[in-house]
């Protein structure tokens, strides 16, 4: 079994983003700028959000974090997110979901200009992905694709299971295990609540993408000898012996599933720093316009 260590692979590619910030700088060119705009005090938004920030400072962007209360309006936001558009100097910015109930986040996603959208969520960069043009690829699934090219794990014509449909993480990785492509060219299966035979079907996959949020879903007897398992999930757990009181889990029940794994990422350290590395790569990639002229 060998544990994929995502801390090392986004510890080296963002060394390699530094490096190339450090050329557009001695060439004169303009220093990446990223964006964040926060929406209230949730702890997992706040966490994500000051690891946005570091990994700016890390890297050589500049960062800039806009704040607002849980209480803003859904015209505030929007007029924020206009004001981010047309600022020339900001290459890219997120809008950090989930949002409050009374503002609708599919009319916020939209109004963000797809040209600086480095969340990858506007729809023109989910359709331009569908089909396999250049776009800005959601964080976590170019995350996860590029654990899998770093460890060359072979994905061509293997059974790719992706538990969970969100829109965030299930929907576009399969859609890019799907593409023709490394890594890619899998036959998908997307499983979900309503799956019949579940586990019929997970035993069966070379490759499973653990994306429910469930704590410990997919078990040791779900999986066959030599599978390999990306676990997304991050749910806090709570326990006492714990100085924050909590703990993350996985969706894999790490013990049972590990001994049979060819590949397996762990939970922390595993798909989460890929995360924040790929918003900071999708930042390099607009502020040198090499996806939107």
């Amino acid at each position: 079994m060998i544990l994929i260590d995502g801390k090392a692979v986004s510890a080296q590619i963002k060394k390699e983003i530094a490096e190339e910030v450090l050329q557009i700088k001695a060439s004169g060119g303009k220093t990446p700028h990223l964006a964040a705009v926060l929406v209230g005090h949730d702890g997992g938004s706040e966490t994500y959000v000051a690891a946005k920030v570091k990994a700016c400072e890390e890297v050589g962007f500049k960062s800039s974090l806009i704040r607002y209360e849980s209480d803003v309006t859904e015209t505030e936001l929007l007029a924020c997110v206009d004001r981010l558009n047309k600022d020339a100097d900001i290459d890219g910015f997120i809008v950090q979901l989930p949002l409050p109930k009374h503002i609708d986040e599919d009319k916020i996603i939209e109004a963000i200009d797809y040209r600086k959208d480095v969340d990858g969520f506007h729809p023109v960069n989910v359709g331009r992905r569908s089909i396999g043009l250049p776009c800005f690829i959601s964080a976590t699934p170019a995350g996860i694709i590029e654990l899998l090219r770093r460890y060359e794990i072979p994905t061509q014509g293997k059974n790719c299971v992706v538990l969970g449909r969100s829109n965030i993480v299930g929907k576009p990785v399969a859609s890019l295990m799907l593409q023709k492509a490394y890594p890619g060219d899998a036959t998908v299966t997307v499983c979900h609540s309503r799956t019949a035979n579940l586990k019929e079907i997970c035993r069966q996959a070379d490759i499973i993408i653990a994306a429910l949020g469930v704590p410990e879903f997919l078990k040791g007897d779900m999986v066959k000898e030599g599978v390999v398992v990306i676990d997304v999930g991050t749910t806090r757990v709570p326990d006492a012996s714990k100085k924050s009181g909590f703990r993350l889990s996985g969706d894999v029940k790490f013990d049972e599933v590990a001994p049979k794994a060819a590949f397996i990422t762990p939970v922390p350290g595993g798909v989460g720093p890929m995360t924040i590395v790929s918003l900071m790569r999708n930042t390099l990639l607009a502020g040198k316009r090499e996806i939107y002229k």
